[in-house]
């Protein structure tokens, strides 16, 4: 029987690979979750950051609205509370669509290991 790695799924990612995911330093991590309220990091014991999937998705929201929409920090911050219902809806939709995605790589990866096991 062929060896099968285990799928492993993160629960938490230091600011450092944050700031790896958007390329941008994590100072700027660090002020944009002071400046937004939908930013909520969970603190280990030595007081390091730990940021979970949703934190993420938030800061998706955060860096399209800023970066590439080019809103202000108060344009960003007014469009968040104005649209309070929508965001929370998109980052709920985008876990969606990613776990869609996940489980048709596993059905694809599945497919080709069978294929391999052919040959």
């Amino acid at each position: 029987m062929p060896y099968k790695e285990k799928d492993t799924v993160k629960l938490f990612y230091t600011i450092g690979e944050v700031a790896e995911m958007f390329k941008v330093k994590a100072s700027l991590i660090r002020y944009w979750e002071n400046e937004f309220d939908i930013i909520q990091p969970k603190l280990n014991k030595k007081g390091n950051r730990l940021f979970t999937p949703g934190d993420i998705e938030s800061y998706k929201i955060i860096f399209n609205l800023i970066r590439v929409q080019g809103l202000t920090l108060d344009g960003a911050k007014k469009y968040l509370k104005e649209n309070k219902k929508e965001v929370k809806h998109e980052i709920k939709s985008t876990e969606t669509q990613f776990a869609e995605i996940e489980n048709k790589l596993k059905k694809i990866k599945k497919e080709l290991m069978d294929l391999k096991e052919k040959l």
